[in-house]
């Protein structure tokens, strides 16, 4: 495990104090959580971009309209 040492602002810091006692964590659980989150959604952005990188958009817009077809049927759109 590692140590890092960050910089927040003083009301930044301890508003993260506050949220973190809220939820019953620790300030560190909380940033460790907060980060697993970004880095979740930075890994699920980098694998769409890949995705759209090597895709097929007549494919992708195809099932767009599909789905699109399928709400209205469904009174859903």
């Amino acid at each position: 495990m590692t140590t890092l040492t960050i910089r927040l602002p003083d009301d930044t810091a301890e508003r993260l104090k506050s949220l973190a006692r809220s939820r019953g964590l620790s300030t560190n659980k909380l940033v460790e959580e907060l980060s697993a989150r970004a880095l979740a959604a930075w890994d699920t952005e980098n694998h769409f971009r890949a995705m759209a990188a090597t895709g097929d958009i007549k494919q992708a817009l195809a099932i767009l309209d599909r789905l699109d077809a399928d709400d209205r049927r469904s009174g859903n759109g």
